[in-house]
């Protein structure tokens, strides 16, 4: 996992250094007119999601990502896709896997250079979650270990769990070609609603991520590759 983020970091880098390298490369001799803006539905995929898939045997994942342009600095965007992983824990194993919707706004606070179309946007999602949970196994506490350890192995199964939730995101989208974008993203989630297992609690929901018993905020973070299907365009 410490090779992954490492990884996922300089992939960062490269599309900072892109961002900002293109803000350097000023156009000296402009058209009379302001080029027009292209408005349309941009579509990919999480690549940090098929990366971590890769890397790690315990867990699965897909995303595919999406945002409509409405206005000159705002979004519709969406992000749908699936998750299992596989925790396992001192006294317990246990597997979360379902599938997962979130959906909200984006605001572009970026001013673009002359003829660009990049953007450093703030945004905000509702998420909803279906799941299974199963308890692989267990180790059922006990004041003495006279006995030894009382491990239980045979699976508990909860289907249909639901959860939601609400998040705060920051990212940035980079035009790398004619079109197609390169994005990065992070962002704080905070729980609204968990149905729980009987017996035990939820350790991890697709679409928001690892829980804990101390506080109902997650993180979570992206690395998109994207294109844009243009409609039509508007001037400035």
């Amino acid at each position: 996992m410490r090779q992954l983020r490492t990884y996922l970091f300089f992939i960062s880098i490269i599309i900072t250094n892109h961002f900002f390298g293109q803000e350097e490369q000023k156009v000296t001799a402009q058209d009379t007119l302001p080029p027009a803006e292209k408005y349309g539905l941009r579509a990919g995929i999480d690549i940090a999601k098929l990366i971590r898939t890769a890397a790690d045997d315990k867990y699965s994942g897909f995303e595919i990502v999406g945002d409509y342009r409405v206005y000159k600095k705002l979004y519709i965007a969406a992000e749908v896709g699936n998750e299992s992983l596989l925790r396992d824990e001192e006294n317990l194993s246990v597997e979360g896997k379902g599938n997962y919707i979130r959906g909200g706004i984006d605001y572009n606070t970026y001013d673009n250079w002359y003829g660009m179309q990049n953007s450093i946007y703030v945004g905000l999602r509702y998420g909803f979650s279906t799941f299974d949970q199963t308890l692989n196994d267990y180790t059922v506490f006990t004041s003495s270990n006279y006995f030894g350890p009382n491990q239980i192995t045979e699976p508990i199964e909860s289907d249909g769990l639901t959860a939601s939730w609400i998040e705060f995101v920051l990212g940035v989208e980079v035009e790398l070609f004619h079109n197609i974008y390169m994005g990065a993203s992070v962002s704080l989630r905070n729980i609204i609603s968990e149905e729980k297992p009987e017996g035990f609690d939820n350790l991890y929901i697709p679409g928001f991520g690892r829980t804990n018993d101390f506080s109902n905020i997650g993180v979570g973070y992206s690395y998109t590759i994207s294109y844009l299907i243009p409609f039509f365009k508007k001037k400035k």
